[in-house]
């Protein structure tokens, strides 16, 4: 028998398939179900500061809508205030008293005392890990980049002062250096990162002439920048490493460990093939492990990172280069016309 046992965060889970943070875990139902089917660790959803700004404005216009309708009615209604975060604090509670596996905290704020105040809140829910959403979408031609990340830097100092549990950074990959973001806030003392978010893209109706939102799952393509990045960081820092985005399959599993990531999430897949799924996952490493003779994760994991390769391309080129070196395998596959 494998032991599929893996360590992120400093927590140890019971194997490493962690679910990602979605609307799918809001329902009590989804998520015992997920512990049931194998699932080491669920990461609820994100709360958003902006949702709870514009839920809070919306609020405001509903209860002056009728106001000052003649000389004597100054308002009908009490003066109400949104919850803020109250509901969501609320639903995260059921979540972590229903389940006995971790359950990590997922924010994404706006200013630095939101992060501080939100981070405060969400440790006070008895979650065992927090995970903090960096992301920055340009706006002007005038910000440097270099703003940005003193600015994130400076946030994940004072997340770090004010809560005691242990906290992550879900990064996206649009710095100019992944690698130095990421060594900067390891030395910061953050406890691990996630590689890496898959970011909302507006996307154009040429029928409709207009923009619409599309239900943005990732491809199972999608995870070979994840696997290039944990493979590069592999050796490299002190904190844990976990992969996301496009991880389908168990061999999708095998591979970012091969890479070097201690865990992965999911949550495409199990939009896709339900949550039941995740045990699928979980016997084809098992059978794999077993048909290596690995007897745990640690026997191969970052077994083909690059802090243990002797090619030097493998990671650090764009590998297009290579493809062209190869173009007779690219034409035997693809034939010209």
């Amino acid at each position: 028998m494998v032991d599929l046992r893996t360590k992120y965060l400093g927590i140890e889970l019971k194997n490493p398939i962690i679910i990602g943070a979605s609307n799918l875990v809001t329902k009590l139902d989804n998520v015992k179900r997920a512990e049931q089917a194998g699932a080491a660790a669920i990461v609820y959803k994100s709360l958003f500061e902006e949702q709870i700004q514009l839920e809070s404005a919306q609020l405001d216009d509903a209860l002056d809508e009728y106001n000052d309708r003649n000389a004597e009615m100054v308002n009908i209604f009490p003066k109400i205030e949104h919850a803020g975060p109250e509901e969501h604090l609320v639903n995260l509670r059921k979540v972590k008293e229903s389940i006995k596996i971790p359950v990590i905290a997922s924010l994404n704020a706006i200013y630095k005392e939101s992060w501080i105040e939100y981070a405060r809140l969400l440790e006070q829910t008895g979650v065992d890990a927090l995970e903090l959403n960096f992301f920055y979408v340009p706006r002007d031609l005038e910000t440097d980049g270099r703003d940005v990340t003193t600015q994130q830097l400076d946030i994940l100092k004072e997340v770090r002062t004010n809560v005691k549990v242990p906290v992550s950074i879900k990064l996206s990959p649009f710095y100019a250096n992944p690698l130095n973001i990421i060594s900067l806030m390891d030395k910061l003392g953050v406890n691990g990162f996630v590689l890496f978010n898959r970011l909302f893209q507006p996307d154009i109706d040429i029928e409709k002439q207009e923009h619409f939102s599309p239900f943005n799952l990732s491809n199972p393509e999608d995870h070979k920048l994840s696997l290039r990045f944990v493979g590069l960081t592999y050796g490299t820092i002190n904190g844990s490493v976990c992969a996301n985005t496009g991880i389908y399959t168990g061999a999708d599993v095998v591979k970012m460990i091969l890479a070097g990531a201690d865990c992965v999430q999911v949550v495409s897949t199990v939009y896709k093939n339900r949550v039941e799924y995740v045990a699928n996952m979980l016997r084809d490493l098992e059978a794999w492990m077993e048909s290596k003779n690995y007897g745990s994760l640690a026997d191969f994991r970052g077994k083909l990172s690059n802090k243990k390769l002797n090619d030097p391309f493998v990671y650090k080129r764009a590998q297009y280069i290579d493809l062209l070196l190869k173009s007779e395998t690219i034409f035997k596959k693809y034939p010209v016309i």
